[in-house]
């Protein structure tokens, strides 16, 4: 009974804070929605980027909805001692880690046709947006930068971009040197295919790789969470009369 009872307690404290912390990101994606240039203040001008590129005010929302409800579920199926709260808590967190490992599976399977995928969606978006579009424009600049890459796959992603019939040269960031760490200028295609610089795609899989302990052991981290908590929520279930 003892045991029960401090199994029940830690459900609702983790659910409570579940819930907690899903209400903060549904409020901060409805903010961000909502009021973008007050956002946009706050964080600075790269948060503008930001938004245009993945919509993160969307993607909040729905995350902070999924743990917002999970939280709920768990935090009142366990004080109440609801059977049906606490099975559609298990369901939900189990569709969850079933999709989890579909995605990782698919990740690693199919990385190939996924870089095709995606190389039919992004390199004529980058042809026809960099350079005239300028928050696109913006964040491919950081990425590139940051990752010290070159476009979606090499330089030859910004033939015929805005940018590129503009300015008669490649980006900079096609030109870099990792000898000496600095840029050719002007970049010119006869630098940028004497430079070299890997695509995007493939650094940040070269990175994912290099990292791969840390993103393995935070994967394995929430995964070992979700299985304690449908254990948890299914001992419940059982020793509920």
């Amino acid at each position: 009974m003892q045991c029960f009872s401090f199994i029940k307690t830690t459900m609702i404290l983790f659910n409570m804070l579940i819930f907690l912390c899903g209400a903060v990101l549904l409020a901060v994606g409805i903010w961000v929605s909502v009021d973008g240039p007050s956002f946009m203040k706050i964080f600075g001008p790269l948060s503008s980027s930001a938004m245009q590129f993945v919509n993160v005010g969307y993607f909040l929302i729905a995350a902070g909805a999924v743990l917002f409800a999970l939280g709920f579920l768990g935090c009142y199926g366990a004080q109440t001692e609801n059977k049906c709260a606490l099975m559609m808590f298990f369901f939900i967190l189990l569709v969850i880690f079933i999709a989890e490992v579909a995605a990782a599976v698919v990740a690693l399977v199919y990385t190939t046709m996924a870089e095709n995928f995606l190389t039919l969606m992004v390199v004529p978006t980058i042809k026809k947006e960099y350079g005239s579009q300028k928050d696109f424009t913006q964040v491919w600049n950081s990425t590139m930068e940051g990752l010290k890459c070159c476009g979606f796959n090499n330089y030859t992603d910004f033939e015929d971009s805005p940018y590129v019939k503009e300015n008669h040269v490649f980006p900079r960031y096609c030109c870099f040197d990792h000898g000496n760490g600095t840029f050719v200028e002007p970049c010119t295609k006869a630098h940028a295919q004497d430079q070299e610089v890997e695509g995007c795609f493939n650094q940040l899989l070269y990175d994912i790789q290099t990292n791969a302990v840390t993103v393995g052991g935070v994967a394995a981290g929430i995964g070992g969470l979700e299985l304690a908590a449908m254990i948890v929520s299914m001992y419940l279930y059982c020793n509920l009369k």
